[in-house]
């Protein structure tokens, strides 16, 4: 299977486990991370099909990880964990949760679970635009390829989250501190602005003919940044 599951978690027995689990069901890409902040990492870096998702981390809990990672993707998150109350179960579907299972499981009923919501998503992906197409350049979401004028350009990370933002929502105006939040995943950090400017300035370099006098990623004076789709090309 080409679906790509991310298991968080900090048992590093229950990681073995699972990812022989996974594996013996034919899931071969399986991304694992002991922490929060190293499961954000993993989310903005790669193009993930599914959560497991632990409550009790080590830096954070998995409520508030789960609310955070809604942020900035709509990936399925199956809850897996020994918090057993209803009150636990309906704060992991109000945080943006898709399933809750409880420990001690069944191997099998995880499976189960998982391949269930991966079947469910699959027949709901062709509806949604993989690609944002412009007569200068194409980028695409799930390969996270960025291609200027036929050829691939490099992207990292964070330049291609903004740009995948901007042309999920073209001509829509968006503030400094509403780009930092949607991409970093934060407000509160002191330099927001300028982090902004230089991402934004190094994509115009890549996607503009003149960068100086933009046609796509625009300058909203006083009040932001917008994608203009005015040379959008129809998905082919």
């Amino acid at each position: 299977m080409n679906e790509r599951i991310l298991i968080i978690e900090d048992e590093v027995g229950l990681i073995k486990m699972l990812k022989r689990l996974l594996d013996k069901e034919g899931f071969q890409e399986i991304y694992q991370a002991e922490s929060g902040a190293e499961a954000l990492k993993k989310v903005q870096e790669h193009r993930i099909d599914l959560i497991l998702l632990d409550v009790m981390l080590p830096d954070t809990n998995g409520f508030d990880l789960c609310q955070q990672i809604r942020e900035i993707s709509d990936v399925p998150i199956i809850f897996l964990t020994a918090r057993t109350t209803d009150i636990d179960k309906l704060t992991g579907f109000s945080m943006g949760g898709d399933d809750y299972i409880t420990k001690p499981f069944n191997p099998l009923e995880v499976a189960a679970r998982i391949k269930a919501i991966l079947h469910r998503q699959r027949k709901t992906i062709p509806e949604i635009a993989q690609k944002f197409q412009t007569k200068r350049f194409v980028l695409h979401y799930d390969q996270a390829r960025l291609i200027v004028e036929g050829k691939e350009v490099n992207c990292p990370a964070k330049e291609f989250q903004l740009l995948k933002f901007m042309c999920q929502h073209p001509n829509q105006v968006f503030s400094v501190d509403q780009l930092y939040e949607k991409v970093w995943g934060d407000y509160s950090i002191v330099g927001k602005e300028n982090t902004v400017m230089v991402h934004i300035s190094r994509l115009r370099q890549k996607i503009e003919k003149d960068p100086k006098h933009p046609e796509y990623l625009k300058n909203a004076r006083g009040l932001g940044y917008m994608l203009s789709n005015e040379n959008q090309r129809s998905p082919q």
